[in-house]
Parts: C-alpha cells; sequence; structure tokens
C-alpha cells in the first residue's frame, strides 16, 4: 500500500485496516511457525504497511492537539 493510498484515507478507514492488518499479521506467524507459511516475504510487506498507517494515524493525532 502506498503512502499516497493511505494519507487519502478517513481516520476510521485507517483505524479498520491497521486491524484488519494486524490479524492477518497473526495469521501468517501463526503458519510460520507451523510450517505452512507460502510467502514469508508478505510478513515484511504487512510490518511495513501497519508502520505506514501508524505513522499517518500519529500526525493525525498530533495535529488535532495543536488545534
Amino acid at each position: 500500500m502506498k503512502m499516497k493510498e493511505i494519507t487519502e484515507l478517513s481516520t476510521d478507514e485507517l483505524l479498520t485496516k491497521r486491524r484488519d492488518l494486524r490479524q492477518e499479521s497473526l495469521h501468517l506467524r501463526l503458519q510460520q511457525q507451523s510450517g505452512q507459511l507460502e510467502q514469508p516475504s508478505r510478513l515484511r510487506l504487512l510490518r511495513r504497511d501497519i508502520a505506514r498507517l501508524e505513522t499517518v494515524l500519529t500526525q493525525r493525532t498530533k495535529q488535532a492537539e495543536k488545534k
């Protein structure tokens, strides 16, 4: 997911997306532990997407505090 796409989402959509990505990450980690993970690179991509979402959410909360 590109940063431009993330910044265009509303805060509620970002929170929902973050929850979904974290849940998917959990499932992939469980698959990895059981040896059934087919795409190990997907874990890295999920971590990066979650970090991008967290960054945008943090920026928005800081902007809201300034106002």
